[in-house]
């Protein structure tokens, strides 16, 4: 089965950092634009970050610029989401998978995903204090 993997969620006060970590279980992410999504309670799942792949080009909606940065290291199948700066506003379960990093930077299509593995779990994000 093709699914993405998150994890290094938890418990933060506001101001606080956190890395989140997406790895793949079934294939590599080295071939593949990778976006961070997320869900709020009561909420629809939204785009916050993709990442391009080859090149690292990184996109992000505007309410978590300046304040999370997106990476990745194919060498270790991993694409990290680093979030500092924390706000209540950003609890909610965050997850990976492979977008268009084409459509995210245009804007046309933030928040899309390919139709390729499936949903992971998920690592939930708490920031309170």
């Amino acid at each position: 089965q093709l699914q993405f993997v998150e994890s290094g969620g938890g418990l933060v006060q506001p101001g606080g950092s956190l890395r989140l970590s997406c790895g793949s279980s079934g294939f590599t992410l080295e071939h593949y634009d990778i976006g961070w999504f997320r869900q709020a309670p009561g909420k629809e799942r939204e785009g916050v970050s993709c990442i391009r792949s080859g090149d690292s080009k990184t996109y992000y909606v505007d309410s978590v610029k300046g304040r999370f940065t997106i990476s990745r290291d194919d060498a270790k199948n991993t694409v990290y989401l680093q979030m500092n700066s924390l706000k209540p506003e950003d609890t909610a379960v965050y997850y990976c998978a492979a977008v268009s990093f084409t459509l995210w930077a245009s804007e046309v299509g933030v928040g899309s995903k390919l139709d390729f593995g499936s949903w992971g779990q998920g690592t939930r994000v708490t920031v309170s204090s």
